[in-house]
């Protein structure tokens, strides 16, 4: 079964809101686990408010030695593992990532964000030669303006889709008044009410776009890990 890292140096960078908005959406079809492997237990803490989708399992991990052991056991229970990393490199990191399908490294259009994701672009590449195979990884730019980007956000995000070194997500996650409002009221951007929240409609939209895209680059990499074997 898929396992999907998203990994971030930085915190702030929109981690744990894309990692949870795929959750849910995912887990609207397909029994879904995510690990909460953030010291802070946002997940965790959002799972105690009403409206968890019903197919989603929370688990928060106990530390890096329980870690390939709670991977292994929610791979064994749920068609899709999410793991939601701290925000720190560490051998916790290092572990889930060389059990990863595919990594997602968010980041918001700033200088800052591009530097770490550059940082945890080489720890996937480290752990690449560590477990000796490939290990799909994109970037995705978090918390974006749907309009009215500045000038250092248009300039950060094209050298980075101009640079044929990265995958990256067509898709963004917008700064949306929904993404916020579930961390609040619980439940996911599909349970909100729209009388409460601004542009509800774009919002599932927009996580939509993203869910697919995943599922788009799931496939290419098992494709990819089939050739490789013949």
């Amino acid at each position: 079964m898929p396992v999907i890292t998203f990994a971030s140096s930085k915190g702030g960078s929109g981690k744990t809101t894309s990692a949870l908005l795929l959750a849910c959406e995912l887990a609207c079809a397909k029994p879904v686990t995510i690990i909460d492997a953030d010291p802070r237990r946002p997940v965790t803490t959002w799972s105690t408010l009403p409206g968890k989708p019903d197919y989603l399992t929370v688990v928060s991990n106990e530390s890096e030695k329980t870690i390939l052991d709670e991977i292994e056991k929610a791979a064994s229970m749920s068609p899709f593992v999410i793991v939601d990393l701290e925000g720190t490199a560490s051998r916790l990191t290092s572990y889930a990532i060389s059990q990863s399908d595919l990594v997602i490294v968010p980041m918001k259009e700033q200088q800052q964000d591009a530097l770490a994701a550059v940082e945890v672009i080489k720890e996937i590449h480290r752990d690449m030669k560590a477990v000796r195979r490939n290990i799909a990884y994109a970037i995705l730019f978090t918390q974006s303006k749907v309009v009215a980007k500045s000038r250092t956000a248009r300039f950060i995000a094209e050298q980075f889709r101009s640079n044929q070194q990265f995958d990256i997500f067509k898709s963004e996650i917008n700064e949306r008044d929904a993404f916020s409002a579930i961390f609040s009221v619980g439940g996911s951007v599909r349970s909100l009410n729209p009388k409460e929240v601004n542009n509800l409609e774009a919002a599932i939209n927009n996580v939509n776009e993203f869910t697919a895209e995943v599922i788009h680059k799931l496939k290419l990499a098992h494709n990819n890990k089939r050739d490789v074997l013949k």
